[in-house]
């Protein structure tokens, strides 16, 4: 089970090129569900990491992601897995969490091999389905199923908010529930 104290949610690459070639999730239920974690992550008090897979050819990160994260500088990146970008690896260790909530695309390409790495190094990914996305839904359907297999945490952004806050009595229930409805 996720633990807010432990969790960190990671942004991956929901660039202006990348994000208009989703067809595995629609476009708008992505960016949905990302700004409903992002926002529990604000609400929580948990970090966010926003990462960027070439950006020159690739184009920035989408803007209602970009405004809702404004003022965290991206974490610029030239490899798949998130892990295997030395800056990327600083900050993510320099949270002290153990728990990943992975975000954003694409599933079957950095999404996938930044979980797998993760799970060698003993962090726990957890891979909101309805989050993440590819440009063919084989591709992603069959990420899921690998990573599944492999111990990732595949779940839903409503079971994410809800195993966050935990409990009906948090002082930040409300707010939380807010995103749900």
């Amino acid at each position: 089970m996720l633990e807010a104290d432990l969790a960190v949610l990671v942004v991956v690459d929901v660039q202006d090129k990348i994000h208009s070639a989703i067809t595995s999730t629609p476009r708008d239920v992505l960016v949905t569900n990302i700004l409903r974690l992002i926002d529990v992550a604000e609400i929580l008090g948990m970090p966010v990491l926003l990462t960027e897979q070439y950006p020159k050819g690739l184009g920035g990160t989408i803007g209602p992601i970009r405004e809702r994260l404004a003022g965290l500088s991206p974490l610029v990146k030239s490899m798949c897995s998130c892990w295997r970008d030395e800056a990327f690896r600083a900050a993510l260790q320099a949270t002290g969490r153990e728990h990943v909530i992975l975000a954003g695309v694409e599933t079957h390409v950095c999404i996938q091999q930044t979980a797998l790495d993760l799970l060698r190094v003993d962090y726990v990914p957890f891979v909101p389905e309805d989050a993440v996305g590819s440009r063919r839904i084989q591709d992603a359907t069959v990420a899921l199923g690998r990573m599944g297999r492999a111990g990732v945490v595949n779940t839903t952004t409503e079971t994410v908010l809800f195993e966050l806050i935990e409990r009906c009595d948090h002082p930040r229930f409300k707010d939380v529930l807010k995103l749900v409805k």
